[in-house]
């Protein structure tokens, strides 16, 4: 399956494990409650749902890479113990509780979660000592003397022995204790998820023509050569920042993080286009409106593959100005919300001192993302510029302040429904109602930014070229011409 099946699989598991009896029992006792082993190639994206399912599902999350562990941290030190028995003093072996069971009950004190994951990453990677208490682990849930906490559940991930020399072949006696989930590749699958992290657009534009170089891993005279999910994300990464410092994206930049010869020449090559399209297509001044006759010429005459890279900058700036709208809009409305709480202690300064707290809480129980930290700051620092104006002036001049963010975020949200309707009226009048308009409409539904913002707002446009009818029809048609493109792109 692939790794939003296998998230809906983790999610409905943890649901069915969770469940409980009249009497607060568990429906699944925690011995049948069997580990979840998830297995499947590197940077497909296995790490990273766990802090998706956790967060989504409410409960708690430890994460450990095992073969950073030795016998002594994940299992305990011994300590001499004296006991007595029939009369007689004896001396006997104990050992500490393991660094990985104590994590779990310091992160149910930290956040007050009593349920929760324990993720265990590499497991078929274990040393040489550590091995013969992984079915002691994935049996009993326990690492020497003690136990995984009742209501934690375990989540192990692991790579297949042709992706890494180091691992270790699970026995029947094994397998047969564990709930095996077998993860694949899928970048359709990626693609939704590269839209939400806002991966560059012009890796996007690449994989659309060149699926098959998503993911990669073949052995060469020279070596393995590969490509990964993670690899392209971290390249988006890099070449953002860049971009901004003005540094040059070459071959050897880009062959760092896809390291694949081939792969890595032909996405340079095709960089070098996608700049070139930059600066032949203005798209700021399309979404403002203007039309340049030059460009729609340009644009009619151009080769599939080009056309793919103008939709994809059109769809990129969209999504960027969207996401900041949307951004403002969640923000006002948290504003609001504070401002209410405001108006009821008739004090900004306790509010914001209240704020404060709650930032620190949050952080200190790990409950907050970037986005929401720098929102929640942000915040705060917009209470400090009210303290002084309702100590002054009172609550109404606070909410003339307010007045002016609402109309920030009107404004924001209204000029990107004029830049939809103008990118439009561009790809109708370049491409009239053909198969190119129909992928920009269907690339608009798979964005995260654009689908969520049209579904709030609406778009009249969009709406009338999303007929099923015509996606259907034209279906076929873009698969081929995609086609073409893969064929062109290999003389690049």
């Amino acid at each position: 399956m692939n790794i939003k099946q296998a998230k809906e699989e983790l999610k409905h598991t943890i649901e069915a494990y969770m469940k409980k009896d009249e009497y607060g029992r568990y429906r699944i006792e925690a011995v049948r409650q069997r580990p979840v082993l998830l297995m499947g190639p590197p940077g497909i994206g296995k790490t990273a749902i766990m802090e998706q399912i956790a967060k989504e599902c409410g409960i708690g999350l430890v994460s450990y890479t095992i073969t950073h562990h030795t016998r002594q941290s994940a299992i305990g030190l011994p300590f001499i113990e004296k006991k007595e028995y029939d009369g007689r003093e004896y001396s006997i072996t104990e050992y500490t509780m393991s660094e990985i069971i104590a994590s779990v009950y310091d992160k149910m004190e930290i956040s007050g979660h009593k349920e929760g994951i324990l993720f265990i990453d590499e497991i078929n990677c274990v040393s040489e000592t550590l091995a013969p208490t992984m079915l002691q682990f994935l049996q009993c849930k326990m690492f020497g003397n003690h136990k995984v906490p009742e209501g934690w559940m375990i989540v192990a991930a692991g790579n297949p022995p042709e992706y890494n020399k180091s691992v270790r072949d699970f026995d029947i006696v094994t397998l047969d204790r564990v709930k095996k989930i077998n993860v694949e590749e899928d970048y359709t699958i990626w693609k939704e998820y590269a839209y939400e992290k806002n991966i560059h657009s012009s890796i996007l534009a690449y994989l659309e023509a060149r699926k098959e170089d998503f993911y990669r891993i073949e052995t060469t005279v020279d070596g393995k050569e590969f490509v990964t999910a993670r690899g392209w994300e971290d390249l988006s990464e890099i070449m953002y920042l860049y971009e901004e410092l003005g540094y040059e994206i070459t071959e050897d930049v880009v062959i760092q993080y896809v390291q694949h010869k081939r792969i890595a020449k032909d996405f340079a090559n095709y960089l070098d286009l996608y700049y070139k399209y930059q600066n032949i297509y203005k798209v700021d001044e399309i979404l403002a409106g203007k039309i340049q006759k030059s460009a729609l010429e340009s644009l009619q005459k151009a080769q599939f593959d080009e056309k793919i890279s103008m939709i994809s900058l059109l769809l990129t700036r969209l999504a960027a100005d969207i996401r900041e709208a949307l951004d403002q809009d969640l923000y006002t409305n948290e504003l609001f919300r504070v401002l209410k709480e405001v108006q009821v202690e008739n004090d900004a300064a306790i509010v914001l001192k209240r704020q404060k707290m709650k930032i620190e809480q949050m952080k200190e129980r790990e409950m907050l993302d970037p986005e929401s930290e720098t929102r929640a700051r942000r915040l705060c620092r917009q209470l400090e510029e009210y303290v002084p104006i309702m100590a002054q002036k009172g609550f109404d001049d606070v909410k003339e302040a307010f007045a002016s963010q609402v109309s920030l975020r009107k404004e924001l949200l209204d000029e990107c429904g004029k830049e939809l309707d103008n990118a439009f009226v561009f790809l109708e009048e370049a491409f009239g109602e053909g198969q190119e308009l129909v992928w920009f409409v269907s690339e608009l539904t798979a964005n995260y930014y654009t689908a969520k913002y049209i579904s709030r707002f609406g778009c009249e446009k969009y709406f009338y070229y999303n007929k099923e009818l015509l996606l259907v029809e034209k279906d076929f048609e873009i698969q081929k011409e995609i086609d073409e493109v893969k064929d062109l792109l290999k003389f690049f």
